[in-house]
């Protein structure tokens, strides 16, 4: 986290060089660390890397401030992990539907059954205090009306879980490893859902945009 705070106050060539060694040890090696030891529960992940792609943005700094890493699940639900200076986040969920995705989405959100089936779920996170997010649309799809039960969850382009966890001693041991595993596990039954009633997509991908 020291290393970023540096990097937020100078996004630059010279300081990336000067703390290179700073990078490799402290922050890619246990993040490779983390991501070799969940692969038999999660599945791999892949660590991004760490340069931004500034040829569209307005932005020019060429180093992402925090690193992460991510993978998918056999039901296309996605795990999430990113450290930066402003400590730790881990999520689960679909990130972004696909059109295809989405369609399914919706249909299950309004059905009898699985609807409040997924309501239920995203209430008994909430009161675990997970944070429950996702792209979400600022009012009802169409084709849908706008005093539908559940529009709240209807609205949603991506279904998510997780939580930020701040600096703290712990971080820099293995209980950063069990936070981790913690929200992907809590995550389990929003994504039992989602690969039962939404699935992978079966889009290619210029299709599925």
């Amino acid at each position: 986290m020291a290393f970023y705070r540096g990097l937020e106050a100078d996004n630059s060539k010279a300081y990336w060089t000067a703390q290179r060694s700073v990078y490799d040890e402290c922050v890619l090696a246990p993040m490779q660390a983390l991501a070799e030891e969940v692969t038999e529960a999660f599945g791999p992940l892949k660590v991004f890397r760490p340069y931004r792609d500034v040829r569209f943005s307005k932005d020019k700094s060429p180093y992402k401030t925090a690193i992460a890493a991510a993978g998918e699940l056999e039901g296309g639900a996605v795990v999430y992990l990113q450290l930066g200076a402003e400590g730790l986040f881990a999520a689960s969920g679909y990130y972004q539907m696909a059109s295809d995705q989405l369609q399914r989405y919706r249909e299950a959100v309004a059905d009898g059954r699985a609807g409040p089936a997924l309501e239920s779920v995203v209430a008994e996170l909430r009161a675990a205090r997970w944070d429950v997010g996702g792209e979400a649309l600022k009012v009802a799809p169409r084709g849908y009306p706008r005093d539908h039960p559940r529009v709240a969850l209807l609205r949603h382009k991506g279904m998510t879980m997780g939580r930020t966890f701040p600096p703290a001693k712990w971080l820099q041991t293995r209980k950063a490893l069990d936070r981790v595993v913690g929200v992907w596990r809590a995550g389990a039954p929003m994504n039992a859902w989602l690969e039962r009633h939404v699935g992978p997509s079966t889009l290619a991908p210029d299709e599925a945009r």
